[in-house]
């Protein structure tokens, strides 16, 4: 109770009633209050405050800010380890924060412990989650923290998106950058960053290139004229991959070299693995250089290029089967598996094709049926994404099986 607390703390304090109530307010009213016979005003309750040297959110029985912010460090620390490093860090989150769910107030850690308790919620399959996401978003809203609420924005769409429902997705990203701009009076360049690459990776992933380009240009524009380089190495890959598929041989190359002298500019090893990896499969595609892409691909695997090791594999067996070496093409390729963490159809479709691949070599060997198979299941993996060089290649690739029966 409010009263019992005043009391306690007064006497942690060695306060008399006297002493406590001051000039503002009389020692029997300070009595009323602590036996909670009487309420005090906010004025009094601050006042009351004041005179103890702690917060109201204290008296109130909230968690005091030191407090809160200790737990929402120790949060933090967890959020950010390595789930295969850890896989129960949602659990020691929920157990962490949901003593103080009750004790929130409307200051920034303890938004930010509510949004960190509500996406554990959310990865532990626990009902609840979104109106605590829901409170977090209000108080950051009120705050004008739009850097926290950009990054709820991104979580919200990206729950449809790991589902590969695209077009849901793009919605509820939409919809969540309007409520953003609308209750954020200054948006902060970092967030109008991730706001941009965020809603262009979901155009492209509905098969809208017009307004995903003049998204990505203007973000791209941003990054110059502010020097800020967060997502930029995103942007270059998501523009390279773009115009591959688009068969712009020259903005292929432009954003290209632009990722390259980023990647050497900042030693970010991504980057400069991505550009190798885009070139290595010109090589195959374009080019038709199949040894050569062989003995790129066996330096490259040496070189432990560990972001693009299974893009790698994929692409040595693409090169084996140009070459005619079947059986070892289809061992290779039958090893092959989709990360877990990519879902975005630029990323699949460079996976789902190998399906095609498989059929085609099955046909080769004279095992119809199994082509047959293979060729059916690429077909249908690429059902959901929008339309593109790899789609298409599975579709002709099923037709030409199909000729055989």
């Amino acid at each position: 109770m409010l009263g019992e607390r005043i009391r306690k703390l007064r006497k942690q304090k060695k306060l008399t009633l006297e002493a406590l109530a001051g000039e503002k307010l009389t020692k029997g009213m300070l009595s009323l209050i602590e036996n909670d016979k009487a309420q005090p005003s906010m004025e009094s309750l601050a006042y009351i405050a004041e005179r103890l040297n702690v917060e109201v959110a204290e008296l109130l029985g909230n968690a005091n800010a030191s407090e809160l912010r200790n737990v929402m460090v120790q949060a933090e620390q967890l959020i950010n380890i390595d789930h295969e490093e850890d896989p129960n860090k949602y659990k020691k989150i929920i157990k962490l924060i949901e003593p103080f769910i009750d004790k929130v107030t409307k200051s920034y850690e303890s938004a930010r412990l509510l949004e960190l308790y509500s996406y554990a919620l959310y990865y532990e399959k626990i009902d609840g989650w979104q109106t605590l996401l829901q409170r977090a978003a209000d108080i950051f809203d009120e705050l004008n923290v739009s850097s926290s609420r950009t990054k709820i924005a991104v979580f919200r769409s990206s729950i449809k998106f790991v589902e590969h429902r695209y077009e849901e997705a793009l919605d509820v990203f939409l919809k969540e950058r309007k409520a953003v701009e609308e209750q954020h009076f200054y948006i902060d360049p970092l967030s109008l960053l991730e706001l941009d690459y965020h809603e262009s990776v979901l155009y492209f992933a509905v098969g809208n290139s017009e307004p995903a380009l003049n998204v990505m240009e203007r973000a791209i524009t941003l990054s110059k004229e502010k020097r800020i380089f967060y997502l930029i190495d995103d942007l270059y890959r998501l523009a390279a991959v773009h115009a591959m598929d688009d068969g712009n041989k020259e903005k292929q190359n432009y954003y290209l070299m632009k990722l390259k002298k980023y990647g050497e500019f900042a030693d970010h090893e991504p980057s400069i693995h991505f550009y190798h990896l885009i070139n290595l499969m010109m090589l195959i595609s374009e080019e038709k250089q199949y040894t050569k892409a062989l003995e790129l691909i066996e330096e490259y695997l040496e070189e432990k290029m560990v972001h693009y090791e299974t893009w790698l594999s994929a692409e040595k067996g693409k090169a084996l089967y140009y070459l005619g070496r079947y059986d070892e093409a289809f061992a290779v390729l039958e090893q092959v598996k989709v990360p877990e963490y990519l879902h975005h159809p630029y990323d699949l479709a460079m996976f789902y094709i190998l399906e095609s691949f498989k059929g085609l070599i099955q046909l080769v060997l004279g095992n119809n049926e199994a082509a047959l198979s293979y060729a059916k299941k690429g077909v249908q993996l690429f059902e959901t994404l929008p339309e593109s060089a790899y789609k298409r290649f599975s579709i002709v690739t099923l037709e030409k099986i199909k000729k055989e029966f």
